[in-house]
């Protein structure tokens, strides 16, 4: 009887897992039909590029394979896009196949690596696309070698017309598809309710539990649910008077910490960035400290500014300009530099709302003063923003020393602003 038991279980199991798998593989493939359907033609042409070659190599792809539907490369294998006018962008794929990538519908033709040179002269673009770029590693996935191969297959003719594929790759990506938001809603579900389980008593002792417990934790539940991360282990961190005092180590979680969690998930090739905050209780305790939650009070407000002032329609720089001058006129203090708090009574605020997608830190529109090339990118309805914020606030426990609060939480820009894809962090977590 237990024998038989076992093997229903068993089944049940591969049966649900099974279905999940189907789900994303169709969901993705959605994802990418209309990409390549409704975002594409435009990215292409407002980058003057007719032909974008992807270049995969066996064991070495390119961060967009995912992107592309993946499929098994023998040695060499391309992903072809021709821009021949119409509405529709022409989709090849040479060297590369298998069921996933040829059973999603994507794709026009599927040929052989040999055919490259005939392909191309027989389109003979005048601007052909690589992923080449200086500045960010999503749109750099073209080795030397590869490089090197294309130029000797194609010829001189062809290797003066490559140009970088940066700005396309960039539009591309960041551009998204509803199919793609819905999503990446579902990630941040997964992300946010994890985090705030990791952050309560169900997980955390005080006094027993460290930090590097919590980050486990939370990486064992990214098992159970087969979820990615492009963070690696989660920062799980206390901050104290003198700044951020241990992160996802063997300190042990004390009465009186001030705990952060800094993480995200992956889901269908969509990458969450978030932060929540924990007070555990000292005894005696009920509720969190008055200055302690007064500083995250300031960070709220902050957020809501933030949220009220960025637009579609203008460059991240100008938005940042805009969301500063709002921040100033409301009486907080725009800091010089990350860390460069000031000892004014005031508030000290820093933003570092960056693109999020594909990536935890993704490769659009980015309004953050550590993704200076993409501060000069427009903000377009559809572009995925991590809004983040630090807020530096004196409180009365820590003898009027500052309280760094982070807080981030991912949104969609929208022709009507900001909208949150899910619940964005409303407090600060009681552990008791």
């Amino acid at each position: 009887m237990k024998t038989i038991l076992y093997s229903l279980i068993f089944l049940f199991s591969i049966n649900t897992f099974s279905q999940e798998s189907h789900r994303r593989w169709r969901k993705m493939n959605q994802v990418r039909n209309d990409k390549f359907d409704l975002v594409l033609p435009e990215a292409m042409r407002e980058n003057n590029i007719d032909m974008w070659i992807v270049t995969n190599r066996e064991g070495n792809f390119d961060p967009l394979y995912v992107d592309m539907g993946e499929g098994y490369v023998g040695s060499t294998g391309y992903y072809i896009f021709t821009d021949k006018g119409g509405d529709r962008i022409e989709r090849a794929v040479l060297g590369i196949s298998g069921y996933l990538l040829e059973g999603s519908g994507a794709f026009d033709y599927f040929g052989s690596q040999t055919e490259l040179k005939a392909f191309v002269e027989a389109r003979n673009p005048k601007r052909i696309g690589l992923n080449i770029s200086k500045n960010y590693g999503g749109a750099d996935g073209l080795s030397h070698s590869s490089y090197l191969e294309l130029s000797e297959i194609l010829g001189k003719k062809y290797q003066n017309r490559f140009v970088s594929a940066e700005k396309l790759v960039s539009d591309f990506r960041s551009r998204r598809v509803a199919s793609e938001i819905a999503i990446y809603g579902e990630a941040g579900e997964l992300s946010y309710t994890i985090a705030e389980r990791a952050f309560s008593n169900e997980v955390i002792t005080p006094g027993v539990t460290t930090l590097e417990d919590v980050a486990w934790w939370m990486k064992e539940q990214q098992f159970k649910n087969n979820l990615g991360s492009s963070f690696g282990m989660p920062s799980v961190y206390i901050t104290g008077p003198d700044g951020v005092e241990a992160t996802s180590s063997d300190r042990i979680i004390q009465r009186g910490d001030v705990l952060m969690i800094d993480w995200g998930v992956g889901l269908m090739n969509m990458y969450t960035d978030m932060k929540r905050i924990a007070y555990v209780l000292k005894e005696g305790e009920t509720r969190v400290p008055e200055g302690i939650q007064n500083a995250f009070d300031q960070g709220v407000k902050v957020r809501d500014i933030i949220k009220k002032t960025i637009k579609a329609g203008v460059t991240a720089k100008e938005a940042e300009n805009n969301v500063y001058e709002a921040l100033t006129n409301a009486g907080f203090n725009k800091m010089e530099a990350f860390n460069k708090f000031t000892n004014l009574d005031k508030t000290d605020v820093i933003i570092g709302c960056h693109s999020v997608g594909n990536w935890g830190h993704g490769i659009g529109p980015s309004i953050a003063f550590f993704n200076p090339v993409r501060l000069g990118y427009e903000l377009k309805p559809s572009n995925l923003i991590s809004i983040e914020l630090f807020a530096y606030t004196k409180i009365p426990e820590w003898g009027g020393k500052k309280l760094r609060v982070p807080l981030e939480d991912d949104a969609v820009i929208t022709e009507r602003g900001i909208e949150w894809l899910y619940p964005v962090n409303p407090r600060i977590l009681v552990i008791k």
